[in-house]
């Protein structure tokens, strides 16, 4: 079993939409096997997906814009807003569109910027999709992701570049546990105040952690460089919460001591 080691919330983030910009939250509720509200709440089509929002089921991110493919997606800095459902999206600073996700107008609206300006990456007519509380993620199941700060600057020294720590669009981002310590804690229970989360997974990097999400430009070959340094492509780990609290920037997450029967 891996040390004990305290550290702390220096980040927490969502993605309303897969695929465009993170939004920044100073604290969050968790609700036990839930990923972070309205996380992955809504993605864009890319061609037929067979998705049905009546049933929704995983399909592979390939079927969605995503970054892996379309690092042009980077170049857009977006906000969700929960009590209207509008995501209003900018480029270069400047509002370009804005809709309701919850109406078949504002949706439309969104489905026709990305017909006009993203053409060639489409493979079919854009849809803004979204199932009630489903989460688009790269996993079937729902799940926390989590990135230690440590470990990403290790990364930094692999590449020889500033490695901003977005690149991974984790949900949590974490101070204080040395590099790649997390990789360790595989089927461990992490505590952070009431909440309870088990990692079930580390996490295997893909060519979207190559795209600057500032410049959008496709500069690093992050995956390559793992797989030379390490042995393996993974960074980050993913936990499912077990039970449910708030969690907020600063607060300590630790490892759970196993109680003595």
């Amino acid at each position: 079993m891996p040390s004990i080691t305290h550290a702390e919330i220096s980040g927490l983030y969502r993605y309303p939409v897969k695929g465009l910009s993170a939004e920044s939250l100073d604290t969050v509720p968790l609700a036990v096997g839930k990923t972070l509200p309205g996380d992955r709440r809504y993605a864009v089509e890319n061609g037929p997906s067979g998705f049905d929002p009546a049933h929704p089921a995983w399909r592979p991110k390939t079927y969605y814009l995503m970054l892996m493919r379309h690092e042009r997606l980077a170049g857009l800095q977006t906000l969700y807003e929960d009590d209207t459902n509008r995501l209003t999206i900018r480029r270069d600073g400047e509002i370009v569109v804005q809709g309701d996700l919850e109406t078949a107008e504002g949706r439309a609206a969104i489905e026709r910027f990305f017909a006009t300006n993203f053409a060639q990456e489409l493979k079919g007519p854009p849809k803004v999709l979204s199932g009630g509380g489903y989460s688009f993620s790269d996993l079937a199941s729902k799940v926390v992701s989590i990135i230690n700060l440590a470990s990403v600057a290790a990364i930094e020294t692999m590449v020889g570049a500033a490695v901003n720590p977005i690149r991974f669009r984790a949900n949590l981002y974490v101070q204080g546990w040395p590099a790649w310590h997390e990789a360790g804690l595989l089927h461990q229970t992490l505590a952070v105040g009431e909440a309870r989360l088990n990692v079930v997974k580390t996490i295997t990097r893909c060519a979207a952690t190559n795209v600057d999400p500032e410049t959008a430009a496709r500069d690093l070959d992050i995956p390559a460089a793992l797989m030379r340094n390490l042995g393996h492509n993974e960074c980050g780990i993913y936990a499912e919460v077990v039970a449910p609290g708030t969690i907020s920037l600063g607060d300590t997450i630790a490892v759970e001591q196993p109680r003595l029967l």
